[in-house]
C-alpha cells in the first residue's frame, strides 16, 4: 500500500545546459540593449525592465515549487493516516 515517491533529480548536464542557456540569453539581451540606437535613459529603462522580469520569473518558479512541495507533504500525511486506520482496523473483530 505504501508508495514511496521517486525523487526526481536533474542531471548535471541538464543543470549545466540550463545555466548556459540562461547566461547566453542574458548576455544577448544585455548586448542588444547596449547596442540599441536610443537614448541612455531608454536603454537604462529596458535594462531595469529585463532585471525585473528575471527576478519575477525566479520568484514565480519558487512559489510554484513551494506549492507543489506543500501539496506533496499534505498528500503524504493523508496517506499515512489512511494506512494507520487500515492497519488498526480488524474486519473480524465483531464476529
Amino acid at each position: 500500500m505504501s508508495e514511496t515517491p521517486v525523487k526526481q533529480q536533474s542531471t548535471a548536464a541538464f543543470h549545466g545546459q540550463a545555466v548556459a542557456s540562461f547566461s547566453v540569453a542574458m548576455a544577448a539581451t544585455a548586448i542588444g540593449i547596449f547596442r540599441l540606437n536610443a537614448d541612455a535613459w531608454v536603454r537604462a529603462f529596458l535594462a531595469i525592465a529585463v532585471l525585473y522580469l528575471v527576478t519575477s520569473a525566479f520568484t514565480l518558479a519558487k512559489v510554484i515549487r513551494d506549492r507543489q512541495e506543500a501539496g506533496r507533504i499534505v498528500s503524504r500525511v493523508d496517506q499515512a493516516r489512511l494506512e494507520k486506520l487500515l492497519a488498526e482496523h480488524d474486519p473480524f473483530e465483531k464476529l
